[in-house]
């Protein structure tokens, strides 16, 4: 509900008074605003109602019920918001900042897994099965109708529209992705299984362990893995550290983490 409110702001308070266009349904929206001054509220939830049975068939049944939530809303706060504006005579600057709320508002409903319908669906079903990123998916469709809006806003908009579409892209990337990054952690101690008990005990998290051989000691040794968040980070190292404070411990990011007590499959 917040992520559909905050992209509405982003087109009636900056977009539409800089006649820029957008991608999607809310581009197509933009377009026949220009032209026939129809609700972009109740376009968007005309279109989107139909793609989500589209939408259904590919994404699971909390994404389909998050987006028909997200889709809702969305359209209901363009409809309130529809005369809110903000005086700002830079084009540019209306743009950046347009791109930003947008993708803090779609990258906040993709990120509960949900979608705000239209390219977005083709971007989680081309996410789902090539792995493309949802980001730069929703880039690559949103660019297809960002186009065809050219003879509606010109060269220099479609110019300035196609800059807020990749600020967007990359706020909603940092939103998606990016916010709270997972650490993999890997532990070489001869107290694995003190510190593996520890670190099972304290953070809840699972824990692997596995067999290595020292190049340089010519021995066995027993290697631990697990996967934290970046707030567990500091008292893993605190409980390694009471344990053993000569143990070997490396920390690696970590991008997408599928599994229990992470990012549920099922939504991938």
């Amino acid at each position: 509900m917040v992520g559909s409110f905050i992209f509405a702001l982003a087109i009636n308070v900056l977009i539409i008074p800089t006649n820029l266009g957008e991608g999607g349904v809310t581009g197509v929206a933009l377009i026949l605003y220009y032209l026939f001054e129809w609700s972009p509220g109740l376009v968007t939830l005309v279109i989107n109602s139909l793609l989500i049975v589209i939408g259904y068939k590919f994404l699971s049944k909390t994404s389909v019920l998050y987006t028909i939530i997200a889709v809702i809303f969305n359209s209901l706060f363009l409809h309130l918001s529809h005369d809110w504006r903000v005086e700002a005579s830079d084009m540019l600057v209306n743009a950046i900042f347009g791109g930003v709320l947008a993708g803090l508002g779609i990258g906040m409903v993709i990120r509960t897994g949900g979608t705000t319908a239209g390219t977005t669906i083709l971007a989680r079903i081309a996410n789902k099965y090539f792995g493309w990123s949802i980001s730069y998916g929703l880039l690559f469709f949103d660019l297809i109708v960002v186009f065809s809006s050219y003879f509606i806003i010109g060269t220099e908009r479609l110019m300035v529209t196609i800059v807020m579409l990749y600020v967007g892209t990359k706020v909603m990337d940092f939103i998606v992705e990016g916010m709270n990054h997972k650490k993999a952690v890997t532990i070489i101690s001869k107290s694995y299984e003190e510190i593996a008990e520890q670190i099972n005990k304290k953070t809840h998290r699972g824990i692997t362990v596995l067999t290595g051989y020292g190049y340089y000691m010519k021995d066995d040794k027993k290697i631990l893995y697990v996967i934290i968040h970046k707030q567990e980070v500091l008292m893993l190292k605190k409980i390694v550290k009471a344990i053993d404070d000569e143990s070997f411990v490396a920390i690696h990011d970590v991008r997408d983490v599928i599994g229990k007590g992470f990012m549920d499959s099922a939504n991938v």
